[in-house]
C-alpha cells in the first residue's frame, strides 16, 4: 500500500497554510505574545472555513472529512503556533452548540491527569471534562469513565503561570459533576483523538524549527563561510529532519489505524521531535537564539506544554512496554 497524500489532502494542507500565513503571520504572533486573548474575529473566520467542522457529516453542516485530514490541518496550526483551544473545539464541534461555526469556544480537560489543566480559561464559553483511562499511583482507576459538562463560572480553578506565553492556563480544583453527557463521545476515544491532534501540532512545530534552523544556517556566516557549511551544523540539521519525518510518519499512520498504541507511540515521538528540534534550532542560532526577539523560544515553550498534555512520556513508555510484553 502507498500512503501518499491525495490531491484533495494536499489542497487542504496548502489552503490551511495560506490562510494562517495571511491571518496569523509573525506580526500577529508577536502581538499575541503581548496580549494572549483569543482573536474572536480569526476564530469566526476559521469556523466559516470549516476548520472546526472538518469531521462533522455534511448533512449536519460539516465538511465530512476524516481524522487524517484533521491531522493535516492541525500540523499546520502547530507550524504557525496558532493559539487557542483548537483541539477542544475540533473534538467538541458536534457536542457544544456554536463551536463548529466558530461563534463559541469550548475547553477540554483531561480529568485522568494528576493536574487538571485548563487552557485559555477566560476565553471558553463552556468546559468539558473527560475522565477514564488513567490510573493512580496504586494502580486503581482515577474515576469512572465519563464526559462531563459545565459552565465556566461554576468551575473552581486557580490561575497558573504558563510556560507558553501564548497559552494562558488554570488548574481546575473543583468541577461540578452531574450525570455524564448521555449522547457524549466515548471518553477513551476522546482522549485518544486529543492526543493525536496534539501530536500533529507537535509535528508542525518540529518541521518549522527545521526550516528555521536551515534558513539561519544558510544566512549566518562565520570565518567567511555560511555556518551551514560546517559539518557539526549539517549533522544537527540532518538529525532534526530525521526526527520530524519519523514523527510525521507515525502520526499519519496513527490517523489511519486509530489504534490506541499507535497513537501513544506517535505522541511520544512527536513530543520528542518538537522539544529536541526546538533545542537544536536554538543551538544553531547561537547566542541570538536565547533572545526574546527570536521566535525559537516560542516553539520550545509550546512543545514543553504540549508534551505535558494528554499523556506524559513516562506514561506512554509504560503503556508501550506493557503492550509489547503482551
Amino acid at each position: 500500500m502507498h500512503f501518499q497524500l491525495t490531491d484533495e489532502q494536499r489542497a487542504l494542507r496548502d489552503g490551511t497554510r495560506k490562510l494562517l500565513d495571511g491571518r496569523f503571520g509573525r506580526d500577529r504572533l508577536r502581538a499575541a505574545v503581548d496580549e494572549p486573548a483569543l482573536d474572536r474575529a480569526l476564530w469566526r473566520e476559521l469556523g466559516a472555513a470549516g476548520f472546526f467542522a472538518l469531521r462533522l457529516p455534511e448533512e449536519s453542516g460539516g465538511v465530512g472529512l476524516g481524522l487524517p485530514e484533521a491531522v493535516l490541518v492541525f500540523e499546520e496550526t502547530g507550524r504557525a503556533l496558532l493559539p487557542g483551544p483548537l483541539v477542544a473545539c475540533e473534538l467538541l464541534a458536534g457536542v457544544v452548540d456554536g463551536v463548529a461555526a466558530g461563534e463559541r469556544t469550548a475547553g477540554l480537560c483531561d480529568g485522568s491527569a494528576e493536574a487538571v489543566l485548563w487552557e485559555h480559561p477566560a476565553d471558553c464559553d463552556e468546559l468539558i471534562l473527560v475522565e477514564g483511562g488513567g490510573r493512580d499511583a496504586g494502580g486503581a482507576p482515577w474515576r469512572a469513565a465519563g464526559v462531563y459538562r459545565s459552565a465556566p463560572n461554576r468551575v473552581a480553578c486557580a490561575p497558573l503561570t504558563s510556560v507558553d506565553p501564548l497559552t494562558p492556563l488554570a488548574r481546575v480544583t473543583d468541577f461540578p459533576r452531574a450525570a455524564p453527557l448521555a449522547a457524549g463521545p466515548d471518553p477513551s476515544r476522546l482522549r485518544r483523538e486529543a492526543a493525536l491532534l496534539t501530536a500533529a501540532q507537535q509535528v508542525g512545530s518540529a518541521v518549522r524549527t527545521v526550516e528555521t534552523a536551515v534558513a539561519h544556517a544558510r544566512e549566518r556566516t562565520q570565518f567567511g563561510a555560511p555556518i551551514g557549511s560546517f559539518q557539526a551544523v549539517k549533522h544537527l540539521c540532518a538529525q532534526m529532519l530525521v526526527r520530524a519525518e519519523i514523527a510525521r510518519s507515525a502520526v499519519y499512520a496513527a490517523a489511519v489505524t486509530e489504534g490506541a498504541m499507535d497513537v501513544t507511540g506517535a505522541k511520544l515521538l512527536a513530543d520528542e521531535a518538537a522539544v529536541r528540534n526546538a533545542r537544536d534550532c536554538l543551538q544553531v542560532h547561537g547566542g541570538m537564539g536565547f533572545t526574546w526577539e527570536a521566535d525559537v523560544h516560542l516553539h520550545l515553550k509550546r512543545a514543553w506544554l504540549r508534551a505535558a498534555c494528554w499523556g506524559l512520556a513516562a506514561e506512554a513508555e509504560e503503556a508501550l512496554a506493557a503492550d509489547l510484553l503482551g
